[in-house]
């Protein structure tokens, strides 16, 4: 249950405050590209906390039951340690990828609305279907193709605009989200084979810092770094505000990301993406509350849209764990049947 409320909670607020930090003056791309990923040493201390002998993260989580998939219980299953070559490689290239997505995401900010931000970003869960399929193996069902094309629909409306870029840049960081967590997924699943505590914040810390380190290489680079003294002064609530807000952005992605991971390494790829888009309504709601954002009829239609697409998802989940319920009770009861018959014959 923490780990789907870090995920919801940190959805919805980092993109509030980023749109915030624009709002209020701030205009470097690359330090809000920064922010996204330079919360990586808060995690320091818990993963120092955790103790090596701890739980796997594939013990059951107290969320809806029927949400859970029969994977979440096998991913702990123990495994000789993969080489620390092979996971550098692994955490540099996805860290790599985490930084260019960050980016983009960050340019999609600055061009779009916070409530068209925030429902364009829903086709995540489209993209990650498709990535699921090829990268993870899972299957393609109607619900799951209605929930795609729906989806699809949905960023159609919101896409016949003016923000062309933006749109674009958001569906093309949405598709790039999906192939991280998919990835993400397969290295637990295929090089780790652990999916402990320590594994999971090992990879949020070790790919979080690669993108935060090319992140203020590009900032330093770019020039940027000269206009940050003029920008926090002139920052509407001057440099504690600039601060607080950039820290705000940190944080919230952090958690996110972290509740994502941990989903992920519990469950599934596609479940984290479908808890975070769970935080669909909360945004759009705020940004017209926080910052007047305007709700017309193409919004209203595409988010009614994106929660269609995100409910059929669901559903799909109910039946597959219907399906795996009876299916552990067919092999528990012809496990009870083997030993009375045993029992019986011993007799």
């Amino acid at each position: 249950m923490v780990d789907m409320l870090m995920l919801l909670v940190g959805e919805a607020m980092a993109p509030l405050l980023t749109r915030l930090y624009y709002n209020s003056g701030g205009n470097s791309l690359w330090m809000v590209t920064l922010a996204q990923s330079a919360g990586a040493p808060l995690l320091v201390i818990p993963f120092l906390l955790t103790p090596r002998a701890a739980a796997s993260a594939g013990a059951p989580l107290l969320v809806i039951p029927f949400l859970l998939t029969p994977r979440a219980a096998a991913v702990g299953e123990p495994r000789p340690a993969p080489a620390a070559s092979k996971m550098v490689a692994i955490c540099v290239a996805l860290g790599l990828v985490v930084g260019c997505d960050n980016l983009m995401y960050s340019y999609a900010m600055l061009y779009l609305p916070v409530s068209t931000f925030s429902l364009l970003a829903a086709t995540q869960l489209a993209f990650n279907a498709v990535t699921s399929r090829l990268i993870n193996a899972q299957r393609f069902t109607p619900l799951v193709v209605n929930s795609v094309v729906v989806l699809t629909f949905s960023a159609a409306l919101l896409g016949r605009g003016k923000h062309a870029a933006g749109v674009v840049l958001t569906l093309s960081a949405s598709a790039v989200y999906a192939l991280i967590l998919s990835l993400f997924e397969a290295t637990f699943d295929k090089v780790i084979g652990a999916a402990t505590p320590r594994w999971v914040l090992k990879m949020q810390i070790s790919t979080n810092a690669v993108a935060a380190t090319v992140s203020a290489t590009a900032l330093f680079a770019s020039g940027e770094w000269r206009t940050i003294g003029g920008e926090m002064a002139a920052f509407k609530g001057g440099k504690a505000a600039y601060a607080a807000t950039v820290v705000g952005v940190a944080v919230g992605w952090q958690a996110a990301t972290l509740g994502a991971v941990r989903l992920i390494a519990r469950v599934s790829s596609l479940f984290a993406n479908v808890t975070g888009t769970l935080a669909l309504p909360m945004v759009p709601v705020l940004a017209v509350a926080l910052f007047g954002d305007k709700m017309m009829g193409t919004k209203v239609v595409a988010m009614l849209m994106a929660v269609w697409g995100f409910l059929s998802y669901v559903y799909q989940h109910y039946l597959d764990g219907r399906r795996a319920a009876a299916r552990e009770g067919r092999v528990h009861a012809a496990a009870g049947c083997g030993i009375c018959t045993d029992q019986m014959n011993y007799s």
